[in-house]
């Protein structure tokens, strides 16, 4: 298990797991959350959606990291406007690093660097090696481009 230091407020982080997974279930599955929220290219396939954290600078925030053929996306509860240099909500991924914390190894994050210098980090997945495996998979299959939204 890996542990995910959440501040002050994991009443608001358990509130917004909940009602992610609420929202989840309305919707029909995941698959359908991923389609509803994230345009949808004919022929891509959605690979894996994890749970974890999007570290930010006012703390985590609790969601699901969809990577597909053609994307990785991030949805949560909570609403995250990121643009780019050009006024794009799309990056392009231009690679993706593992890294842990020195002091306590079992604590691993995800960095996802796009072409416009932007560095994407993620934490606290339930099952990090299987995680990095799929956004590496999806990232050797196309350049690719990370958008967010909430939902």
């Amino acid at each position: 298990m890996v542990a995910v230091k959440l501040g002050n407020k994991i009443s608001e982080t358990l509130k917004g797991k909940l009602t992610l997974g609420a929202r989840i279930l309305q919707v029909g599955g995941v698959k359908k959350v991923f389609r509803q929220f994230f345009s949808v290219s004919e022929g891509e396939r959605l690979l894996k959606a994890c749970q974890c954290y999007l570290s930010t600078t006012s703390g985590p925030i609790a969601g699901l990291l969809f990577i597909s053929t053609h994307k990785l996306a991030f949805c949560s509860e909570r609403s995250i406007q990121l643009s780019s240099p050009e006024g794009k909500s799309i990056r392009k991924i231009e690679s993706a690093n593992q890294s842990e914390n020195a002091k306590k190894p079992s604590q691993k994050y995800m960095e996802l660097v796009t072409v416009d210098g932007f560095d994407f980090w993620f934490m606290g997945f339930l099952s990090y090696k299987k995680a990095f495996k799929y956004v590496e998979q999806a990232v050797s299959i196309c350049r690719m481009a990370t958008t967010t939204t909430s939902i």
